[in-house]
C-alpha cells in the first residue's frame, strides 16, 4: 500500500479499497464477458446455418449440439418439444403455445447474454464518484494541514493533495474500462439478439406452417 495510504485515515483506506474492489469485479467481468462473446458470436453463426441446412428438425438438433457450445440456439429448438398435459400453459391452439415457450426460451438465452453488464453499467458510472470521494477528503487534509499549521507548508499540504490527485486519477481508471466495455458488449449483444429473435421467429414460422398442414 503507499505511503500515503498507509498514513491516510479510515475513509481515505476504504475508499482505496473500494476502487481496487470494483476495479477487479469490471476486469473479471470483463475478461469473461469478451471470451463469452466471442465464441457466442460464431457460435450462433454456425448453429444457425447449420439447423437450416439440415434436412430435418431431428437432424438439425443433431447439428447444433457440434457448433453450440454456450448453448443459445439449442434452448430456442428445445423449447418447441411441448409435451401434452391439462396444464394453462398448455391451452390455446399449437402456435400460441409455441410463441409462449420460445419467448421464455430465449429470454433466458438473453439473460445469459447480459449477465455482467449491470456491474460494468454500475462501476462505469459509480466508480468517478467514489473517487471524488477521495479527492475532497484529500483536500480536507490538506487545509486541516494548513489550518494546523498556521501557514502553507509543502510538507504539510505534499501527502493531503497527491492523495487526492491519486484518488481522482484512480476513480477515472477504474471506470473507464468498464464503460468502454459495457459498450462495446452492448453493441454485440444487441447483434447477437438480433439474429436469436429472427431464428425464433422464422422457426415459430415454420412449425406453425407443418402444424396447419
Amino acid at each position: 500500500m503507499p505511503a500515503f495510504l498507509a498514513a491516510g485515515d479510515a475513509i481515505s483506506q476504504t475508499v482505496a479499497v473500494l476502487l481496487l474492489a470494483m476495479s477487479v469485479a469490471s476486469w473479471v467481468v470483463i475478461l469473461w464477458k469478451g471470451w463469452l462473446l466471442q465464441r457466442a458470436s460464431g457460435d450462433v453463426a454456425r448453429s444457425l446455418a447449420a439447423f437450416w441446412q439440415a434436412g430435418s428438425l431431428p437432424d438439425a438438433k443433431l447439428h447444433l449440439k457440434a457448433f453450440d457450445r454456450e448453448a443459445l440456439v439449442f434452448p430456442i429448438v428445445i423449447a418447441t418439444e411441448i409435451e401434452a398435459n391439462n396444464t394453462l400453459a398448455n391451452s390455446g391452439d399449437r402456435a400460441q403455445q409455441l410463441t409462449r415457450v420460445m419467448r421464455n426460451a430465449l429470454h433466458a438465452v438473453l439473460h445469459k447474454l447480459q449477465f455482467g453488464q449491470v456491474l460494468l453499467a454500475t462501476v462505469g458510472t459509480t466508480a468517478p464518484f467514489i473517487g471524488l470521494l477521495g479527492t475532497v477528503w484529500g483536500i480536507h487534509h490538506a487545509l486541516t494541514a494548513i489550518a494546523a499549521a498556521g501557514q502553507i507548508s509543502i510538507d504539510k499540504v505534499a501527502g493531503p493533495v497527491g492523495e487526492a490527485l491519486v484518488m481522482t486519477a484512480a476513480g477515472l481508471a477504474v471506470a473507464i474500462p468498464a464503460v468502454l466495455a459495457y459498450n462495446v458488449y452492448g453493441r454485440v449483444i444487441g447483434r447477437i439478439e438480433g439474429e436469436l429473435e429472427g431464428f425464433a421467429h422464422d422457426l415459430l414460422a415454420l412449425l406453425s406452417g407443418k402444424n396447419a398442414g
